[in-house]
C-alpha cells in the first residue's frame, strides 16, 4: 500500500519537475507572476518556473496585422462612405500588455475602430480620397499615443478601401466631368489669348512699315497660287494701289 502511495508520489514530483522547464522562442517573452505579484520578465530560451507558487503568461512580440472591420462613416461635408483598414502593431513591454489591458488585442481593434470614425469624421470626401497618406499618419500617431500605456508600439495604418453609394459615385464621375470640361475652357481662352496679343503685335509691326504689308500679301498670293486650283479671285489693297498712284505721280513731276 506504502509503495502504492509512494509510487503516485513520486509520479506527481516528477510531473512537477517537468513543468517547471519552459522553452520560450526567440519571439516569445514569459511575464512571471509569484504568488499573484509580477515578479518579472523572462525569456527566450530555457526557464525554470516553480510549480504552484509561480504562473507564466506567454507574450508574442512579432508585429500583428490586425484587420480592422468596415465603419461607417460621416464626412464633414455630410456623405455616408464605408471604410475599413489595416493596423501593424507589436508589444514591446510584455509585462505591461498582460497587466494594464485585460485583452490588449481586443483592446487594440476597439481603439482603432473608434479612431478611425473620429479621424475621418473631420474630413471631407476628397480629403479621405486624396490624402491618404496623412489620414493615415494621423490616426497612427493618435493610436501609438494612446496604446503606450499598454506596452504596445503601432507602426503603421493604412487605409484599404473607401466604399461609396452608386449615387454618390455617378455624382463624383459628374464632377470630374464637369472639372475636365472646365479646365478644357480655360486652356483655350489662354491659347485665344495669347493669339491675339501675338496678332496685336504683328498688326502693330507692320502697321509702322508699309512695305511689309505689300510683302505679306505677295506671300499670300504665292501660297495660293500653289493649290489646286483653276481660278484665283483676290482683292486688290487700296494701299498697293495708292503707292503705286504716287509713285507714277513722282515719275510724272520729274
Amino acid at each position: 500500500m506504502f509503495e502504492y502511495f509512494g509510487l503516485i508520489f513520486g509520479s506527481f514530483v516528477l510531473l512537477l519537475l517537468i513543468s517547471a522547464f519552459k522553452i520560450l522562442r526567440e519571439y516569445e517573452r514569459g511575464v512571471i507572476f509569484t504568488l499573484g505579484r509580477f515578479y518579472k520578465v523572462k525569456g527566450p530560451g530555457f526557464i525554470i518556473v516553480i510549480p504552484i507558487i509561480q504562473q507564466m503568461v506567454r507574450v508574442d512580440l512579432r508585429t500583428i496585422v490586425m484587420d480592422v472591420p468596415s465603419q461607417d462613416v460621416i464626412s464633414r461635408d455630410n456623405v455616408s462612405v464605408k471604410v475599413n483598414a489595416v493596423v501593424y502593431f507589436r508589444v514591446i513591454d510584455p509585462d505591461k500588455a498582460i497587466i494594464q489591458v485585460e485583452n490588449y488585442y481586443e483592446a487594440t481593434s476597439q481603439l482603432a475602430q473608434t479612431t478611425l470614425r473620429s479621424v475621418l469624421g473631420q474630413h471631407e470626401l476628397d480629403e479621405m480620397l486624396a490624402e491618404r497618406d496623412k489620414l493615415n499618419t494621423d490616426i497612427q500617431t493618435i493610436l501609438d499615443q494612446q496604446t503606450d500605456a499598454w506596452g504596445i508600439k503601432v507602426a503603421n495604418v493604412e487605409i484599404k478601401h473607401v466604399d461609396l453609394d452608386e449615387s454618390m459615385v455617378r455624382a463624383i464621375a459628374k464632377q470630374a466631368e464637369a472639372e475636365r470640361t472646365r479646365r478644357a475652357k480655360i486652356i483655350h481662352a489662354e491659347g485665344e489669348m495669347q493669339a491675339s496679343e501675338k496678332l496685336l503685335g504683328a498688326a502693330t509691326i507692320l502697321a509702322k512699315q508699309p512695305q511689309a504689308i505689300q510683302l505679306r500679301y505677295l506671300q499670300t498670293l504665292t501660297e495660293i497660287a500653289g493649290e489646286k486650283s483653276s481660278t484665283i479671285v483676290f482683292p486688290l489693297p487700296i494701299d498697293i494701289v495708292t503707292n503705286i498712284i504716287k509713285s507714277h505721280a513722282s515719275d510724272a513731276k520729274s
